[in-house]
């Protein structure tokens, strides 16, 4: 594995970035989140810090934190990665169970809090103009924009459209997004800028290599094998389909080799993870695969 640095964007060191350091995430959040002026998040409070997916497709670094702003209302913040074709449906669903989890039996609804979605997309998942990185969606009166129902936000931000000239006076918006696509495996020399700030400088130093041990590595690098696999899969299942004559069926295709390919390409990782004696249940985590299917491996 060459280079200093690991790329942020992966599994384990996004959560040791932003999921284990509440200085980092918070400085994040008052970056990318559309607050308002003067309303800047002042304390976070991790909460569950990972809702596990029941889709095997969906493998999204999740994060929930309990923020409180400057003006002392509360709101949680959930930060989801990657793209898939239901991305969005599944970012409803997560938003919602986020809601609903926050009252228990006969609690007023009052006590509900808002909930903003900061997905940070390592893909192009939008039909927009390639200058169109950042997606805020609220829910408003179709008649009247002005009008916003408050409780859900929804903020998408497409990575690899980011460019740091298509933001303006937002410094720290412009630092973190640079943080998360200027640094990958292959960084040997850090941008002054990222070095010089406080927050960036500090997130650089948990990327870097001699921080993790064996284990560790080996995730990191089994992380890639799957989104790498995962695509390859998606591309095959892709072609499949157009060859298989009617629109229909190509369709079909497309959905049946996608899935056939990422079944296959995970228990192929799983296989590598159980022969380098990863334990099981951190197999699981990483493959998505049942317990029971990776010991009759």
């Amino acid at each position: 594995m060459k280079g200093k640095y690991l790329n942020p964007k992966a599994d384990l060191t996004f959560k040791k970035v932003f999921g284990e350091h509440p200085d980092l995430v918070m400085s994040l959040l008052n970056a990318l989140l559309p607050l308002d002026e003067g309303k800047r998040i002042e304390h976070v409070e991790y909460l569950t810090p990972e809702m596990v997916p029941e889709n095997p497709g969906k493998k999204n670094c999740t994060i929930f934190v309990y923020c409180r702003k400057t003006d002392s209302s509360p709101f949680i913040v959930e930060i989801q990665r990657d793209w898939n074709n239901v991305f969005q449906q599944y970012v409803e669903l997560c938003d919602t169970k986020a809601v609903v989890k926050q009252l228990g039996t006969s609690e007023d609804y009052s006590l509900l809090q808002p909930v903003y979605a900061l997905n940070l997309i390592n893909d192009v998942g939008f039909d927009a103009g390639p200058d169109e990185f950042y997606h805020d969606y609220a829910i408003v009166n179709v008649e009247h924009s002005d009008r916003i129902i408050e409780g859900l936000r929804f903020v998408f931000v497409e990575l690899p459209k980011f460019k740091p000239q298509t933001i303006k006076e937002r410094k720290m918006a412009v630092l973190w997004l640079r943080f998360l696509t200027e640094i990958d495996r292959d960084t040997d020399e850090i941008p002054a800028e990222l070095l010089e700030n406080p927050e960036t400088s500090k997130a650089l130093k948990i990327l870097e290599k001699s921080a993790y041990n064996e284990e560790e590595l080996r995730a990191y690098e089994y992380y890639w094998d799957a989104v790498y696999n995962e695509r390859g899969a998606i591309r095959h299942g892709y072609k499949q389909g157009l060859a298989e004559g009617r629109a229909e069926g190509r369709a079909e295709g497309r959905a049946e080799g996608r899935a056939e390919g990422i079944v296959a390409a995970n228990r192929e990782n799983a296989r590598k993870m159980k022969a380098d004696g990863m334990p099981a249940e951190l197999i699981a985590k990483y493959t998505d695969l049942d317990i029971e299917i990776i010991n009759s491996l």
